[in-house]
């Protein structure tokens, strides 16, 4: 099964601290790197390096960010021919600070991610119709992501939905065509406006969406696991127990490793406990697709 990923691509500016600095506080950094990033990139990346047949529609700046993007996809073996070169507008940036416990701050510039229309989606039809999955995310505009959704239904195309950045403004009508909704705790809390403190109002704040007509709804909850609602069932994976070092990424590392594993099994919890191991291994190495093992990597993990 082909995978199309439709969504964003960033430059990460990544800054590491022992503590997060106080308004108005300077501190020096413990470490500092660029990297290819972006939650759609990130996504793609992940499922490409554990071997998924991957096509890349997105938009890049027509500066350095935007050729060093270009140059990533093609170094991991993603098809980059629905890739658009946004004339006179910058790459998306994301400027990213690290404690020393894993935990982020994360300020996001779009960019030539704001140049990715409906227009493209109808223009890349007759390559996206021979896809198998969709890979959808909001950090490009949302009449972007509902073509991408019609287009999807309208041929067929099973579509899973990242809410991330989590937005009030994202239809639930619209959410209700894709076939997987995957959220954080944070994304759900701000989505349903629910309290996410315990896996118990986790599930009750996923329940209530597939009240509303969502079918699978899975949680990534950090350390405490993911969890999968349906009309049917509650299933916990819980997280493989880890030295975490940095957690960007982790999602998108998940979910990476889940389109990759499904489009395989078409085993949706089988792909939730192998995901969940990726985004455990993801987050004791420092940084966002450099964290992302590939197929040799997660096997000797999965051994060790």
């Amino acid at each position: 099964m082909k995978i199309a990923v439709i969504g964003s691509t960033m430059m990460d500016i990544v800054s590491y601290t022992d503590t997060m600095p106080q308004a108005g506080e300077t501190r020096r950094v413990s470490g500092f790197h660029i990297a290819s990033g972006g939650k759609g990139a990130n996504q793609a990346i992940a499922a490409a390096k554990l071997g998924a047949d991957v096509v890349m529609m997105t938009a890049v700046g027509d500066d350095m960010f935007g050729e060093q993007s270009l140059k990533n996809f093609r170094k991991n073996h993603i098809d980059t021919s629905l890739v658009k070169t946004a004339e006179g507008t910058s790459n998306g940036i994301a400027t990213i600070i690290v404690e020393a416990s894993g935990q982020n701050r994360i300020l996001i510039n779009p960019g030539a991610n704001e140049k990715l229309c409906p227009a493209d989606i109808e223009a890349a039809g007759e390559a996206l119709a021979e896809c198998g999955l969709f890979v959808l995310q909001l950090e490009v505009p949302l009449e972007t992501v509902y073509a991408a959704i019609r287009f999807a239904k309208a041929h067929g195309i099973k579509v899973l939905l990242n809410p991330a950045p989590a937005s009030r403004e994202l239809s639930l009508e619209m959410a209700c065509q894709c076939d997987f909704f995957v959220p954080n705790e944070t994304e759900l809390s701000i989505l349903v406006d629910k309290p996410v403190d315990t896996v118990e109002q986790v599930r009750e704040a996923a329940k209530s969406l597939v009240e509303r007509g969502l079918t699978n709804v899975i949680v990534t909850m950090g350390s405490r696991g993911s969890l999968l609602v349906t009309a049917e069932e509650t299933q916990l994976v819980p997280s493989l127990k880890v030295d975490a070092v940095d957690s960007t990424g982790a999602g998108d590392a998940f979910i990476g490793c889940f389109v990759d594993t499904y489009a395989r099994t078409g085993d949706v919890l089988g792909s939730m406990q192998r995901a969940s191991k990726y985004a455990a291994l993801s987050v004791t190495r420092k940084g966002t697709q450099d964290s992302y093992a590939d197929t040799e990597e997660f096997a000797a993990f999965l051994d060790a």
